[in-house]
């Protein structure tokens, strides 16, 4: 059986969809919302190297490795957030985080 590149792109946006399921399912936990964002970027950037795969351009593949870096520095930053909202206020919940003061 040889896959195409309908069946990455079906597989991208199969993972794209749990990624808003995700998002819209639960908005309660933050890091459930992280991993929803994050999942969501994976699969842009599996049809990124699946476009480039089938086109035969490694722009594609290289883009994505630039991509993954801003993804990694934004999970740590998004963590270090909630690790200190948690230690402000005792909770990770979004609807209890309505307020922002410096």
């Amino acid at each position: 059986m040889v896959l195409s590149l309908a069946h990455y792109l079906i597989l991208g946006a199969i993972l794209f969809s749990i990624g808003i399921v995700g998002i819209f399912l639960n908005r309660k936990n933050l890091i459930v919302l992280l991993m929803a964002i994050e999942l969501m970027l994976l699969a842009v950037n599996m049809n990124f190297i699946a476009f480039s795969y089938y086109l035969g351009d490694a722009a594609g593949q290289i883009f994505v490795f630039f991509i993954l870096t801003v993804a990694a520095a934004e999970s740590a930053i998004g963590l270090a957030i909630l690790v200190a909202l948690f230690r402000n206020l005792d909770t990770i919940n979004v609807e209890d985080l309505d307020s922002l003061k410096g």
